[in-house]
């Protein structure tokens, strides 16, 4: 199969104001109503009536002479006494004794004996005053003297007793305005329209020839589950390309992809066109938003008109003859 290295183009998406934005002001006329009001005729007054205050008598106690002590004091009381102390304490000594009578020396000091003579301690008492008990003060309470006086107190202060004279009312009908009239601002959008152009990016032009299996160049079966009218992918259609019809293109680089859709002949063949091409484009449009280059993309719609069997207008099929005739394809075409 002969390959051309694409064009390589990039999609920008313009948007275009086909229809600018303006403003749509009508006008609300003032809207009036009747109100019931209770207006004042006499104002609120107030009566004033003075009571005077009110005295009694009172009897206050009081202490005329307070209490007080008289003193008494007790002089300190003495007694006799003695006490025995020590002068000398006892001592022993060693003495010389009296010659022996019967000594035969002329010397005094000759025959005599040392003895070791102990004296008792020698002992004086002396008078002395002792204290029986010492000086003391004893209280005697004198008693407080109480009196009373008599006094005139306020019981009720003089006060001034207010009435009030209620208003008087009078209701009254008006008519007052209940909304002014104005203006209401409605903002109709601008209508805008999005177009997508392709830029060329990269020039191709290169010619090359690939061998491919020779069943992809027949019709393959895409077994997309088109919703009734719809030219939507849903989630379970993009995943039947992703599986099915992405690795071929992944497989055969530069390789063109007819992408063909077709309906039953239900309805009429103006609008299965139109169906058919939309959801052929569909595919296309998801492809490309996947990195496939547009220029290898060729989406064509059959609307009714190549039907797999009898069932074109006016002859009576099943629901399961009509679908088969619902089916979108694809195949690998020359460049």
């Amino acid at each position: 199969m002969r390959c051309t290295t694409p064009d390589v183009y990039v999609n920008e998406t313009m948007t275009l104001t086909v229809k600018p934005a303006y403003k749509v002001l009508k006008t609300v006329p003032a809207t009036f109503k009747t109100v019931t009001e209770q207006v004042e005729v006499k104002a609120a007054g107030k009566k004033l009536t003075v009571i005077p205050e009110k005295w009694g008598a009172e009897t206050i106690s009081y202490v005329s002479k307070e209490g007080g002590n008289t003193l008494r004091i007790t002089p300190a009381s003495f007694g006799t006494g003695s006490e025995t102390i020590e002068v000398r304490p006892a001592y022993t000594q060693w003495e010389l004794g009296a010659a022996a009578p019967d000594c035969a020396s002329g010397n005094p000091d000759d025959c005599r004996y040392w003895c070791y003579k102990g004296y008792p301690a020698e002992f004086t008492t002396i008078e002395t005053t002792t204290l029986a008990s010492d000086a003391s003060v004893s209280k005697s309470p004198i008693a407080s003297k109480n009196a009373s006086y008599t006094k005139t107190v306020l019981l009720e202060p003089a006060r001034v007793v207010e009435e009030v004279i209620p208003a008087q009312y009078k209701t009254i009908t008006k008519t007052v305005l209940d909304k002014d009239a104005y203006t209401t601002e409605e903002t109709v959008p601008a209508v805008t329209k999005t177009v997508t152009k392709e830029t060329l990016k990269e020039k191709g032009g290169l010619t090359t020839w690939k061998e491919v299996e020779c069943a992809l160049v027949e019709y393959q079966a895409l077994p997309i589950n088109w919703n009734s009218g719809s030219a939507t992918l849903t989630d379970a259609a993009k995943a039947i390309i992703d599986t099915k019809l992405m690795p071929v293109l992944n497989q055969n680089p530069g390789v063109k992809v007819e992408l063909a859709s077709h309906t039953d002949s239900q309805g009429g063949a103006s609008s299965n066109q139109d169906l058919s091409e939309r959801r052929a484009k569909a595919v296309a449009d998801y492809l490309i938003s996947k990195g496939v280059n547009s220029s290898l993309l060729v989406a064509n719609g059959y609307g009714e008109t190549k039907l797999l069997n009898r069932c074109k207008d006016g002859v009576s099929c099943t629901a399961r003859e009509h679908a088969a005739n619902r089916r979108t394809q694809f195949r690998l075409i020359n460049n």
